[in-house]
C-alpha cells in the first residue's frame, strides 16, 4: 500500500474553448490559435452544467491513425473549478486507488478483476477477491453535477441502467457477498453526495433500497488538474428524503 499517485495524462492536454457539444459523442472546440477541432465526447450523459458554450476545456490527443477523431474531451472548467468529464476515468481512478490503499474500505483483497459478468447481462466494474472471505462487487459511478455549494448529485438524467445495477448489487448483498456502490466525484469542491430525487426518483428510491439491503454506499472526491486526476477524500452520503 502507498500514497495515491495522480492518474497522469500520457501527453500534455491541449486547452481550448467549447463551442458546442452535440449528438452526444461530439464536441466542437476552438483552440487558442483559432483552429476549430471536433473532439470525441465519451460522456453520453446529460452533462448538466458543464456543456455551455464558452467554457474552458482541455483535450487529450491520440496519435492512433485509425481514430477518426484525434482529440478527446477530458476536463472542463465550470463553477470556478476543474471537472473531469470522462466516466471511464472514474473506473481507472477507482482501480488505482484500491491498489494504492486509498479506498480504505476496500483494502485487504488479494486480487482485482475488471468487467466480470454478473447479474442479468451486466459486467461489474471491479471484483475484489481473497481466499477465506466473500467476494466484493464494486459498481463505479462517475459524478460531476453540483447545484448547491459543496453538494454533488447523481444522476443528472434518468438512468434505468444505474437502477438495474443497484438491484443486482442488492442481490449479491442478500446472498451474503459484499456489494459496494462507489461514486467517484471528479471535482474537488464537494464534501457531500446525495441522489438527485427530482431528476430520477426511481434511482433515488433504488439507492435507498440497496442501502437497506446491505449494499455499501461510498463516495470519494478528486483533485483535477491538466496534468492528472487523483482521488483524495471520502465524502458523506445523504440518503434521507
Amino acid at each position: 500500500m502507498g500514497e495515491c499517485q495522480a492518474m497522469k495524462f500520457a501527453t500534455p492536454l491541449i486547452e481550448g474553448r467549447l463551442v458546442s457539444r452535440y449528438k452526444r459523442f461530439f464536441a466542437d472546440v476552438e483552440l487558442p490559435g483559432g483552429e476549430l477541432v471536433t473532439a470525441h465526447c465519451a460522456n453520453t450523459g446529460a452533462m448538466a452544467g458543464i456543456k455551455d458554450a464558452g467554457l474552458r476545456v482541455w483535450l487529450s490527443r491520440a496519435d492512433n491513425p485509425k481514430r477518426k477523431l484525434k482529440f478527446t474531451w477530458e476536463i472542463v472548467e465550470a463553477q470556478d473549478t476543474l471537472i473531469g468529464t470522462l466516466p471511464g476515468r472514474a473506473n481507472e481512478l477507482a482501480e488505482e486507488a484500491v491498489q494504492a490503499g486509498i479506498l480504505t474500505e476496500l483494502t485487504g483483497y488479494a486480487s482485482l478483476r475488471r468487467e466480470v459478468k454478473y447479474g442479468e447481462n451486466s459486467r461489474i466494474d471491479l471484483l475484489l477477491e481473497s481466499d477465506g472471505r466473500p467476494p466484493c462487487w464494486v459498481e463505479v459511478k462517475n459524478v460531476h453535477w453540483m447545484r448547491q455549494p459543496g453538494l454533488a448529485e447523481f444522476p443528472d438524467g434518468v438512468t434505468s441502467r444505474g437502477t438495474k445495477h443497484l438491484g443486482e448489487l442488492s442481490a449479491k448483498a442478500q446472498a451474503g457477498e459484499r456489494a459496494v456502490q462507489l461514486f467517484i466525484v471528479q471535482r474537488s469542491d464537494c464534501t457531500r453526495l446525495r441522489p438527485a430525487e427530482d431528476t430520477d426518483p426511481v434511482y433515488a428510491a433504488a439507492l435507498r433500497a440497496a442501502d437497506a439491503a446491505g449494499v455499501e454506499i461510498l463516495a470519494y472526491r478528486c483533485e483535477v488538474t491538466p496534468e492528472g486526476i487523483a482521488i483524495t477524500d471520502p465524502m458523506s452520503v445523504e440518503l434521507k428524503q
